[in-house]
């Protein structure tokens, strides 16, 4: 049960990575696509338009490839998760079934409207076309939110006589506080992706002397969005979201900080290597209360450590966890860091001179797409032993009759073709960044 297991939570976590690659880029790139085509709309000029085409373009390349490797996932609730499927699908069907049904069909059928409609349509309907891409977009996020924060914080569902979870007040599930602070941290993280892809692009032309008029306009518009979702991502909607974490989920942050003993002013550590064996953290750095102020709002507050649970309450992969949120927190700083002092430069309108800084713009978009990855990493691997949160653990969900060696076998198959699939994607993309903005 245990090799089941595992290749079982292999592989939907390694499909689930990669597949989320693609839709922060279109959540991020959606919100700046509106942002362009007001500007057109408002001011008349074509350089708005130019830009808002050359993104639809490339949100086109990455929503087609976003929906091929998120088929897979469907279908493994059915094959590696049925005994989960049988039990909680009378809840999470619901958000999935919507997810599919409006936001979906809403994204790609305006997305077509976007790419092939704009003469038809005029300006103004253009506009509303991208604006509904956006609702789509960001409604389809809200959708899988609502799933995932049923699991970190069930709220909302009823057991039934045969064990299984069923819906008792919609509302209640659909509007879950886990689920709109999970929702709203999720979607900066989204934009802060999608901000530094366009500042990148930017910074590239500016090196290359090519395409300076756009270039100057994707530079500004990446650094003014990213510092803005930057700074959102760490306040308030990441302090809202590891409050919750401190209050319903206390293992994971004890895990998420190495921390085994309880007691209030608890530090909050920067660096260290978590010994589990020891049951301790070496080498640590540490900044004095911070923890407990962070968590509860005051220095003096108790932070429980791994120690006050039961082992079998702890999470499993405890140092992968704990490098995940070191990892995920520091390239968050490092993202304010770096936009902050761009977007400095910017305001005396020094940026474009500022050969160092651009090739760091260039060089920085692949880390939003870490710090997110490393971000989801946090939130499933912390829910562990649990996979809805309190009522079934990880290991009673998985499917019987699917042994490992199928499993194995289909998860080299999906690394294959998704190995092909993000070659052809970074070709694609690549050739319309070096052909220009102009269609």
């Amino acid at each position: 049960m245990g090799d089941l297991l595992f290749w079982h939570r292999l592989q939907f976590g390694f499909t689930a990575t990669f597949h989320y690659l693609f839709p922060q880029l279109t959540m991020g790139l959606a919100l700046i696509i509106v942002v362009f085509k007001g500007l057109a709309l408002a001011t008349g000029e074509e350089r708005f338009a130019t830009a808002a085409r050359f993104w639809i373009r490339i949100f086109g390349l990455s929503f087609a490839v976003g929906v091929v490797t998120g088929i897979p996932m469907e279908f493994q609730f059915g094959t590696n998760w049925a005994r989960f499927s049988a039990r909680a699908g009378g809840v999470i069907g619901q958000t999935l079934a919507m997810e599919g049904m409006f936001a979906f069909f809403l994204e790609s059928t305006f997305l077509g409207l976007l790419v092939w409609g704009e003469r038809r349509l005029g300006p103004r309907r253009h506009f509303m076309a991208a604006v509904a891409l956006f609702l789509g977009s960001w409604l389809s996020g809200y959708f899988i939110i609502a799933t995932n924060a049923f699991m970190q914080h069930p709220v909302g569902y009823q057991i039934a006589a045969d064990g299984t979870l069923q819906l008792a007040d919609f509302w209640a599930f659909l509007l879950n506080p886990w689920a709109v602070v999970q929702y709203l941290h999720n979607m900066m993280g989204a934009v802060v992706t999608g901000s530094f892809v366009v500042a990148a692009v930017g910074a590239f032309w500016t090196l290359r002397a090519v395409h300076l008029e756009q270039a100057a306009l994707f530079l500004r518009t990446g650094v003014v969005a990213g510092l803005l979702a930057s700074l959102l991502v760490a306040f308030p909607t990441g302090d809202q979201q590891g409050k919750r974490v401190a209050r319903y989920q206390q293992p994971a942050l004890a895990a998420m900080e190495g921390r085994w003993n309880s007691g209030p002013y608890a530090e909050l550590n920067l660096i260290g290597q978590p010994n589990v064996e020891g049951r301790k953290l070496d080498n640590p750095v540490r900044l004095p209360g911070l923890l407990s102020f962070i968590a509860y709002g005051s220095f003096s507050s108790n932070v429980k450590g791994l120690n006050e649970f039961p082992r079998d309450q702890w999470p499993p992969n405890l140092e992968f966890l704990y490098y995940g949120f070191h990892v995920m927190v520091g390239l968050g700083t490092l993202f304010i860091a770096l936009m902050g002092l761009a977007a400095a430069f910017l305001v005396f309108g020094r940026l474009e001179r500022i050969r160092a800084l651009l090739w760091a713009l260039m060089l920085a978009f692949p880390f939003p797409f870490i710090a997110n990855s490393a971000g989801w990493v946090v939130a499933e691997f912390g829910r562990q032993p649990w996979l809805v949160y309190g009522l079934m653990r990880t290991a009673e969900g998985t499917s019987q009759l699917v042994h490992p060696g199928q499993t194995v076998f289909t998860s080299l198959g999906f690394a294959g073709l998704y190995f092909v699939l993000g070659l052809l994607f970074l070709f694609l993309v690549g050739r319309e960044v070096n052909h220009g903005p102009v269609a």
